[in-house]
């Protein structure tokens, strides 16, 4: 049986207690390569243990298989298959691995009684918008439904919050990779211009046929430049259309790379995707296929292809790489100078910045430096920056809420002190998030010395609460901290520690609450109390 790794345990109790307070509808994000089919199978074995049926389901083959091993492998449950001839009505078990192409079929769907599932577990959940899954959800309308997926982005940008009443639990990819559950990034671009400035839209998307048409003028140069770059790596690309992934394998073939294709309709994928896990070939070339519901940890080098603006497409095909493997120090990602008039084409920065400014930079480091850079040095650095830059812009208005004489902080403020982008520009999603905040709520964020006069909504109040408490295990400076110092002129009080700040206002308290004269508030940071400047 699995020991489940701490976040894991932390996703399952999460998701539990979503269901036991009301939210029947709840989203589970884990980035790909952190074990979400090991924590819905735990989910799974605790509502079996409660008497309930579960339905996991998913839209390809490949994904119910995967999920029915992993159930088995990891709490002793077996499971009965709901596809093509294979039905679970009347089965002893009480898990179904079903597939929604055979469930949304409204004379299949018609046989199972509306209260059969008592939970419904959605893997990959940003599909399930799709008409086929919206059919089979509602069709049990009193089942705790889970929807599992590496990002809460949708394509067509509808928004999961749409259907979904909460976020039961997220675990980002920075803080996996800081954990070592996943294998550092580092990025790299390769100096060849690409120009997609002429490609149309299809479904929200790049369109494919016209991508893979722009790429034609590039194909043998890409193929040249690959192999300084993938030579000893275990790499695989990812292009627009099968002829295209065909085209390219054999260039890179002929360009000195062992190379194999695989797509939907290979008669030995399977074989294909053995010798490659087993060393036979050096790429392994796919039209999409391999986005979802394939491992293959010993891969060490990705080479999109297929640009996107999809995120949780980027992420998807990135993701084949990020699984740790023995002897496997990083993962090596190409990118390319896509010339584009688009501003939202994702770029290695989408992995883990959502802030528009902070990506940019993380981007703009990259192609900078010739040897590429790691993803969370990168990231690191460009926060270092945009909160500078941040600090000069807001001054004047952080000036003025300065100046109010308040004992307590306004969440803004704090927003800005604290350089927490997802607070000072939060919008509610899920509907319980738009209600008022609870007088609970309120009263703990006035302990932790927030004005709570300006928080609106039980989203916001729900965000912050989390944010401070965060904050405290970290041991990082306090409200009324950040605030005191802040109105001495002293700046990124936000980043720093508890005992840092506290140390500093005894010093002032000291001397009658006055700045010493060999203290720069400007310059000044904690570390700089111990050398006595």
């Amino acid at each position: 049986m699995f020991q489940l790794r701490p976040y894991q345990a932390e996703a399952k109790q999460a998701v539990l207690d979503e269901w036991l307070s009301g939210h029947r509808k709840t989203l589970l994000v884990l980035p790909t390569g952190t074990g979400k089919t090991v924590v819905f199978a735990s989910v799974t074995e605790e509502q079996v243990k409660q008497g309930h049926r579960v339905l996991i389901m998913a839209h390809r083959g490949e994904l119910l298989s995967q999920a029915a091993d992993k159930l088995r492998e990891a709490t002793g449950l077996e499971s009965v298959l709901e596809k093509a001839d294979s039905s679970s009505l009347g089965s002893f078990f009480p898990v179904t691995v079903g597939s929604v192409q055979s469930l949304c079929q409204e004379k299949r769907l018609s046989q199972f009684p509306e209260d059969y599932f008592q939970d419904i577990i959605v893997d990959e959940a940003h599909h399930c918008l799709s008409e086929s899954y919206k059919r089979v959800l509602e069709h049990f309308p009193e089942a705790n439904i889970l929807g599992v997926t590496a990002t809460p982005d949708r394509g067509d940008m509808k928004n999961l919050g749409e259907y979904f009443d909460s976020k039961a639990y997220e675990y980002s990819m920075t803080q996996a990779i800081r954990d070592g559950y996943l294998s550092p990034v580092r990025a790299q671009m390769i100096p060849l211009e690409l120009d997609i400035k002429d490609v149309g839209m299809s479904s929200g998307d790049f369109s494919a046929g016209e991508i893979g048409c722009a790429l034609e003028p590039y194909l043998h140069q890409i193929a040249n430049e690959m192999v300084s770059y993938c030579r000893g790596r275990k790499t695989v690309v990812f292009l627009p259309l099968i002829a295209t992934s065909q085209k390219f394998c054999r260039m890179l073939n002929e360009a000195g790379l062992t190379a194999a294709e695989v797509n939907g309709t290979s008669d030995e994928r399977g074989e294909i995707l053995k010798d490659f896990e087993d060393g036979k070939y050096d790429v392994l070339c796919n039209s999409m296929l391999l986005t979802e519901g394939w491992d293959c940890p010993s891969v060490d080098c990705i080479v999109v292809l297929r640009p996107t603006k999809i995120r949780s497409l980027y992420q998807q095909m990135v993701g084949r790489g990020m699984r740790l493997y023995p002897g496997k120090k990083e993962l090596l990602l190409l990118d390319f100078l896509w010339m584009t008039d688009r501003h939202d084409l994702c770029r290695p920065s989408a992995l883990i910045s959502k802030d528009e400014k902070i990506a940019q930079k993380i981007d703009d480091s990259i192609l900078e430096n010739a040897e590429g850079a790691d993803l969370i040095e990168a990231e690191e650095q460009a926060e270092r920056d945009v909160l500078s830059e941040r600090e000069a812009a807001l001054a004047k208005e952080l000036a003025e809420m300065r100046a109010k004489k308040r004992k307590l902080v306004d969440p803004i403020q704090y927003a800005m002190s604290i350089a927490a982008e997802d607070l000072s520009r939060y919008v509610p999603t899920f509907a319980w998030e738009t209600a008022p905040p609870s007088l609970k709520q309120l009263e703990f964020l006035e302990r932790r010395g927030i004005l709570p006069d300006e928080v609106k909504n039980c989203g916001y109040a729900s965000l912050l609460i989390d944010r401070l408490k965060r904050r405290q295990d970290e041991g990082l400076a306090t409200p009324r901290q950040i605030r005191c110092l802040e109105r001495y002129g002293f700046r990124q009080v936000g980043t720093w520690s508890f005992e840092g700040a506290n140390k500093l206002i005894s010093l002032l308290a000291k001397n009658h609450w006055r700045i010493p004269h060999w203290i720069d508030p400007v310059t000044y940071r904690p570390k700089e109390a111990a050398d006595g400047k």
